[in-house]
């Protein structure tokens, strides 16, 4: 079970080492590399980044994670959706995607958004997560999806984009019978070895072979001659350390995109780590996973790249291979450290095209149809609001529909909490002794005379009146007429200041009906609440039981006058 605070200390996701499980970790991380090395490749071209730029997000920021993160099993590097977010965030700067210029801002947005993240976890902000709901992340995820599958059309079939969006690459597509064929082979060639890779197994690194082979083809048969497009030359050598030169004026401009980037983080982030940590029984520490998150993105700045977050995908991977602590991460930092020192070379030699496919793929992979479907076949309105976030994303970009995410996330729990499902007590037919419930509608009673109505969420000012109705239908419409009401506080664990007023003007309209209002099962707190309200003062300390049991015993055995004396009589 996730539980903060589990782990206050450095390595906590190594240590302690098992020995039986080293050489099994060691393994697990040369696969992450083997699927992370195209794959990140690619999502550097999704952020308009130098294709190595790609390679240094799962190099110091991996294995900085790995020192100061609680949990064994979160992966970090570059991820699909804030790779379009900072794509779109930047694009409407007048600095050039690629040159040196945007390399720095995403540099700085990525250092912003690690600050962001260690502040989160001094001010205990992880519950930020639990508001965007498991259904507007399948659709957001599936937006991305369809957003970055889209976009890579275009440099697949070898035709360009006169834009950098989803509607110029659709676009585009009017010229798909002018499509270069070498390049449009390249990529056929690439998607039939992922696919058949897939097929072989979920573990088989196809995208690294596929990218291996397109080298060697782009080599021998000389494609750069034939009009297919290279990535060209990558600098080689390690990331220097710095800050990127930006000016405060443009820093300031970047706090809305930064601020977008870093609740994306820390919602993928704390729901892969949170889903992990259950799945093995272990515990971690979202506090210091915040901390290890912003020190990530801080290393990513400063090393020249773009930011990181948790990936689903990444995490998967290791976890499949067998993979139970992060020296599996810190095996994955060490082969890409090789890669970026002495093999960057013959990734001149790329084709774009391969490159695209592998990012194609990708996208595709984050449509979750599964999904929707089951959403749909659970709960049809939730599948609506799944949808729409996801068209928002594609249609009008990833920042809006995080947004949308967000809106739709509360608006859905405000409406459930807002028209509670309420229900009644009422002793159980045939079963001497037991209750059961029933639907408000009902409006049975517990015993003649007596009403045990059970709200079943906070009391609070959105669901206020729902409970004033409630109660006032229900004592209208009692065969025979009420003498006492009681509201069951069972699911109660606050009560606001208008929730408060609602039950005095309660208390005030049932007196007239000459009914009297009594609870049960308050809590500690809920109780204070209503002290220090003033509710106690109108109805008494006798008005307050243990049971709904302990209720109807109270009622078969005292008379209404009893209740309402005066407790220091």
């Amino acid at each position: 079970m996730t539980r903060d605070g589990a782990h206050r200390r450095l390595l906590a996701g190594v240590l302690p080492l098992d020995r039986a499980t080293v050489a099994i970790d060691i393994v697990a991380g040369v696969t992450l590399a083997a699927i992370a090395i195209p794959e990140v490749m690619g999502y550097a071209s999704i952020a308009r980044m130098p294709v190595v730029t790609g390679l240094y997000t799962i190099l110091l920021p991996l294995a900085v994670f790995a020192v100061f993160a609680s949990s064994r099993h979160l992966v970090v590097g570059a991820d699909s959706a804030t790779a379009a977010i900072l794509a779109a965030g930047l694009i409407g700067t007048s600095v050039a995607p690629g040159s040196d210029q945007w390399v720095a801002l995403s540099a700085t947005v990525a250092i912003m958004a690690g600050v962001w993240l260690i502040i989160a976890r001094y001010a205990r902000l992880g519950f930020i997560a639990d508001f965007l709901s498991a259904t507007v992340l399948v659709g957001f995820l599936t937006g991305v999806g369809i957003q970055v599958a889209i976009g890579q059309i275009p440099a697949m079939l070898g035709i360009g984009s006169t834009g950098t969006g989803v509607v110029d690459a659709v676009a585009s597509l009017a010229n798909a019978g002018r499509a270069h064929l070498p390049t449009l082979a390249v990529s056929l060639s690439v998607a039939a070895v992922i696919g058949a890779g897939k097929v072989i197994s979920r573990r088989f690194p196809a995208a690294l072979i596929a990218v291996i082979l397109s080298i060697i083809a782009g080599q021998a048969l000389k494609l750069g001659s034939k009009g297919v497009t290279l990535i060209g030359s990558i600098a080689a050598g390690l990331p220097s350390l710095s800050f990127p030169d930006v000016s405060p004026t443009t820093v300031w401009r970047l706090v809305p995109l930064s601020l977008s980037i870093f609740v994306v983080i820390l919602a993928q982030s704390a729901a892969t780590s949170r889903a992990y940590a259950t799945k093995h029984g272990e515990s971690l520490s979202m506090d210091q996973d915040l901390m290890g998150l912003g020190m990530a993105n801080i290393a990513a700045g400063l090393s020249g790249t773009f930011m990181v977050a948790g990936s689903p995908t990444k995490t998967q991977i290791v976890d499949s291979a067998g993979g139970r602590s992060q020296l599996a991460q810190i095996t994955t930092a060490l082969v890409v450290l090789v890669t970026v020192a002495f093999l960057t070379a013959p990734f001149e030699y790329l084709p774009v095209s391969a490159l695209a496919t592998v990012v194609f793929v990708i996208g595709i992979e984050l449509i979750d149809v599964a999904g929707l479907l089951d959403i749909y076949e659970q709960r049809p309105v939730e599948f609506w609001v799944a949808v729409t976030v996801a068209i928002t994303v594609v249609v009008v970009g990833v920042e809006q529909g995080l947004v949308v995410a967000f809106v739709l996330s509360l608006v859905a729990h405000t409406r459930h909490s807002y028209r509670p499902r309420n229900n009644l007590v009422a002793k159980a037919r045939g079963n001497r002794g037991s209750t059961e419930v029933f639907p408000v509608e009902a409006c049975v009673e517990a015993a003649p005379g007596l009403m045990i109505y059970r709200f079943t969420h906070d009391m609070y000012y959105a669901n206020a009146t729902t409970l004033y109705d409630e109660v006032v239908w229900l004592t209208a419409n009692a065969h025979p007429t009420l003498a006492w009401f009681c509201v069951d506080l069972a699911a109660v664990t606050d009560v606001d200041y208008t929730a408060a007023m609602m039950l005095r003007r309660i208390h005030a309209t049932l007196r007239s009906r000459n009914v009297s209002l009594v609870f049960c099962h308050a809590s500690d707190l809920v109780r204070h609440d209503l002290d220090v309200s003033g509710v106690t003062d109108l109805v008494g300390d006798r008005s307050y039981f243990r049971t709904t049991g302990s209720v109807i015993d109270a009622y078969d055995g005292r008379t209404r006058a009893d209740l309402t004396a005066d407790p220091q009589d």
